[in-house]
């Protein structure tokens, strides 16, 4: 059969404005490429939640899917008086219903969370941005099959100031770092199930280079750099190490490891969810 995947993208319109004149890759696009790779010959179709005037899917649209992916955000989950959010948990949670599979990276995993019950807050360490040097798989991680494969040690690409504060009852913690506790959560909530991590499989360091660019004043305003000019040049060279893997000088000078640069290794929990989650459903 022919596999048919939602593509929830959480960011609204204003956003979405923003990467265009940002030069960043939109999420959605980047999670079709995954799926290009990974499920070809499959269909998905894009819903641009977070803009209250489109109106919601129906229980029976929904059951038409296999899988339902949900791409990072600019939104805050705790600020349920907001339409934008308080709609994206309820569609979160009547997929988890139905009983559609559903993955998610960044935003994902605080919707994976607060959906079924857990709680997401400010991460007192500020923003977790390039990305998060050493996330350790835990006991349940080196057992669940979102991470099989994966090694125990391995980095991930991240952009981030919120993150998971109380994992829902129905949650297990796979992975966890120094900055962020929870990077990679399984959530089951009224019969279905959410694979999600904090960090980003569907980015490269091209791509992760990009998105850095953009928030270059961020980041200055917040400490990590002296000028913008400083995280441009920082993000020049994360490009020239994504077209140059080999280059160990900058990789030891960037702190990247295999993890990172190898597509197989950081695509992996996606590849995972599709081969144990969603075609076994299908």
């Amino acid at each position: 059969m022919t596999l048919k995947f939602l593509i929830v993208n959480g960011y609204p319109q204003a956003s979405r404005d923003n990467f265009d004149r940002s030069d960043v890759a939109h999420p959605h696009d980047l999670y079709r490429r995954l799926l290009d790779r990974y499920a070809p010959g499959s269909e998905s179709r894009v819903f641009f939640v977070a803009d209250v005037e489109n109106r919601m899917p129906t229980a029976e649209e929904l059951r038409a899917f296999q899988g339902v992916i949900w791409t990072g955000s600019d939104q805050t989950i705790y600020h349920t008086h907001e339409e934008k959010v308080a709609r994206q948990i309820e569609l979160a949670r009547m997929v988890y219903r139905l009983g559609v599979p559903q993955f998610g990276s960044c935003w994902g995993v605080q919707m994976a969370a607060v959906a079924a019950g857990g709680k997401v807050g400010p991460n007192p360490k500020g923003r977790e941005w390039g990305f998060a040097p050493r996330i350790e798989l835990t006991a349940a991680g080196r057992e669940h099959p979102l991470t099989a494969g994966k090694p125990a040690v391995f980095q991930g690409i991240e952009m981030h100031l919120d993150h998971v504060t109380e994992l829902p009852p129905e949650g297990v913690l796979l992975a966890t770092g120094e900055h962020t506790r929870v990077q990679a959560l399984a959530a089951e909530y009224e019969g279905g199930q959410f694979w999600a991590t904090q960090y980003h499989p569907e980015f490269d360091l091209w791509e992760n280079a990009r998105l850095i660019a953009a928030r270059a004043g961020a980041l200055v305003r917040e400490g990590f750099f002296e000028k913008e000019e400083d995280v441009l040049r920082y993000a020049e060279e994360m490009k020239q190490l994504f077209k140059n893997p080999n280059d160990e000088e900058l990789r030891q000078k960037l702190g990247v490891d295999e993890t990172l640069l190898d597509d197989r290794i950081r695509q992996l929990e996606f590849a995972n969810w599709l081969e144990y989650l969603v075609r076994p459903l299908a």
